[in-house]
């Protein structure tokens, strides 16, 4: 690609570029509709007749992509999707507009008021300008012959991706004519009936194989955001997975549930060879031989200090092993914290799939007051309480009640810059490295040291949420539960004034989520699958789960599982959620996990718990008792059948008569 860029990052979408050019062009939020920009400034036809023009049309096209970082919300950052907090992960004290998922868990979203949520206009806005670059593309006679595949491998990606975020969010949807609508064709013209949900995923799948033909298998640094084939890949393996669970395949809750010609909007029967197609979709970007789990290698100071010692457990890889047999060469703390943190640069991580530049305000609500946060992101301690033991225990398993709440009494260092303090209760010592990188609780460390102000009271702070700790703001400004997250947080961050914060990656999709996808879909096999088009033959293979899923656990520091665990499909299944929900905490899987697995019911209608932040310091044995807390809106969930999917927003359906909304919602 001839064209200077200088980077493919987010504004607001996915693909959203910052171009070098002739033409002055800053950003595709200056002007929303994308449609006035193309007919005030040019016409369709010169458009293609441009390299320059063309590009910025994919561009333009790509901005409306919502930002999937962004899930947590604010007044000034509004999150388009409900799923931050809308699962069980945390809770924020707002009710209102600006953080839908605290909406939706207390069922306080309707069609007529969906709280800002509501990308259905602007994603088929999207689909319709991919149509047209499918159309148009050919017509450009200034594109080179790898530049035309390039341009046409990214429309099919970008289509695929807008009707994916769609099917995601509402289930099935309609699924529009390849042929760009005119721009004068009229409403009945233009209204179609949702297609089946099968339908729509062999519709995407159809249109990511084709981009991960036409897409490259590498990008130069400079264009690093943009999706290559390897992404393509791995959302078809993501779709497929989806596609074969419980609320997709075989779910007769929505027996009754059908289009105008009757048939059923979810299929009716199950079929098993789902799940080996999903397998061997992500066999295919585990054989690319491209990515790998991000790890940092083992590092011991001269104090001895340097790295955390693994525990004694009872595998024996585990500490004698290289990576990926083993944890014996690498730091598990910063292979993990260092994927989120900022601490080491896109290009130079193996793990990323697709990506983008994070947007920075979750960590906003997790920072306190003193580091230019307010402290309000909680997790309940039942969330908390799923990060195992340094040695793999549960920790329900593995600690002492009588001694819990009580001070460790040293302190100790551990991978180059993590303190743990003194002050720590004995619930917080010993826990799971990604405990650390994702968790901060009370008398957790928060250095802060990119703060360049004057003052002395906001950086190297052990921070508190008794009553009268430090981690209090005001009246209003507090942790709920006495745990926040840590997981996008550098140790030097400080969002103070006069601080500053590491600029961050997202990762959209990662390694870890095919490899656990991969274990989770030949755990659910019976018999083998051949994919026909690839030659991939996939069955329930117990030593490749293992092999796999312990790389996982490896490079979180934990002893692997057995095969006779593997071997058990009940004991698979179980260690796959829970390692999921761990491995992937706050990136915004678990919303979609609960509903395609249908454990959400029991899931969102456990109450919110937490420790007892009304206690003061000087309570400290009270203040580490659980409690329920539904003392505020936000705590006081709920689940309706109805929220499996989101409502579509009733000005949609009032433009397009064929439509049938959710079950549930009216």
């Amino acid at each position: 690609m001839a064209m200077k860029i200088k980077n493919w990052t987010y504004s607001r979408g996915i693909l959203f570029l910052v171009l070098l050019s002739a033409i002055a062009f800053t950003s595709c939020e200056d002007y929303i509709d994308i449609d006035e920009y193309v007919y005030d400034k040019m016409t369709i036809d010169s458009i293609f007749t441009s390299k320059t023009k063309t590009f910025e049309y994919i561009n333009g096209t790509a901005a409306l992509l919502k930002n999937e970082s962004n899930f947590v919300g604010d007044w000034d950052y509004r999150a388009d999707f409900p799923s931050g907090m809308g699962a069980d992960e945390a809770i924020q004290p707002w009710v209102n507009a600006d953080h839908a998922g605290s909406c939706l868990v207390v069922d306080q979203v309707t069609p007529r008021d969906t709280k800002n949520v509501n990308p259905w206009p602007d994603y088929y806005k999207g689909i319709r300008k991919a149509n047209i670059i499918l159309k148009r593309i050919g017509e450009n006679p200034e594109l080179t012959e790898s530049e035309m595949r390039d341009y046409r491998g990214l429309a099919h990606f970008l289509r695929a991706y807008f009707y994916y975020s769609l099917v995601r969010l509402y289930g099935p949807v309609p699924i529009l004519p390849d042929e760009p609508f005119d721009t004068d064709a009229t409403v009945e013209e233009v209204s179609y009936e949702r297609s089946s949900y099968d339908d729509c995923v062999e519709y995407i799948c159809n249109n990511l194989e084709q981009a991960a033909e036409l897409l490259p298998r590498d990008r130069a640094v400079a264009y690093q955001y943009m999706p290559t084939k390897g992404a393509a890949m791995a959302l078809m393996a993501r779709i497929r997975l989806y596609s074969a669970s419980p609320l997709y395949n075989g779910n007769t809750f929505y027996a009754d549930w059908k289009r105008s010609d009757g048939t059923h909007f979810i299929s009716q029967t199950e079929d098993p060879e789902r799940w080996g197609k999903a397998a061997a979709a992500f066999k295919q970007v585990i054989d690319l031989d491209k990515y790998q789990l991000y790890t940092e290698p083992k590092i011991v100071n001269s104090r001895g200090t340097g790295t955390l010692e693994l525990p004694e457990t009872g595998d024996p890889n585990l500490k004698t092993q290289s990576f990926p047999y083993g944890a014996a060469d690498i730091d598990p703390y910063r292979s993990y914290k260092a994927i989120f943190d900022g601490s080491v640069m896109p290009e130079s991580n193996t793990e990323l799939i697709y990506f983008c530049n994070e947007a920075n305000i979750n960590m906003r609500f997790a920072f306190i007051h003193k580091q230019g946060g307010n402290g309000t992101l909680s997790v309940p301690k039942d969330v908390v309480d799923q990060f195992r033991m340094a040695d793999g225990r549960p920790f329900s398993e593995a600690t002492d009640q009588e001694k819990s709440w009580q001070p460790v009494g040293t302190g100790t260092t551990f991978s180059e810059n993590y303190t743990l303090t003194a002050e720590r209760a004995h619930m917080d010592d010993n826990r799971e490295p990604r405990y650390y990188a994702s968790i901060g609780f009370n008398h957790c460390f928060w250095p802060g040291t990119a703060y360049t102000g004057s003052g002395s009271d906001v950086t190297n702070l052990n921070v508190t949420y008794y009553s009268n700790g430090n981690g209090v703001g005001s009246d209003f400004n507090y942790n709920r539960t006495g745990y926040t997250i840590r997981k996008w947080a550098h140790q030097e961050d400080n969002r103070d004034y006069w601080g500053k914060v590491k600029a961050k990656t997202y990762p959209i999709i990662r390694y870890a989520e095919i490899l656990m996808g991969y274990v989770e879909a030949m755990n659910e096999m019976d018999g083998s699958y051949t994919d026909e088009t690839t030659g991939i033959t996939v069955s329930r293979d117990v030593s490749e789960m293992v092999f796999y899923f312990n790389q996982i656990r490896y490079r979180a520091g934990l002893p692997g599982i057995t095969e006779a665990e593997a071997s058990d499909y009940e004991t698979m299944k179980e260690l796959i959620k829970h390692e999921r929900q761990i491995e992937f905490f706050f990136e915004d899987h678990r919303y979609y996990d609960l509903r395609r697995w249908m454990d959400a019911p029991e899931v969102m209608r456990t109450p919110v718990n937490g420790l007892d932040v009304t206690a003061k310091s000087s309570e400290r044995e009270s203040f580490y008792t659980t409690k329920i807390w539904n003392t505020e809106a936000a705590m006081k969930r709920v689940w309706k059948d109805k929220m499996y999917f989101f409502p579509i927003s009733q000005s949609v359906l009032d433009k397009n008569g064929k439509l049938v909304q959710n079950p549930g919602w009216y």
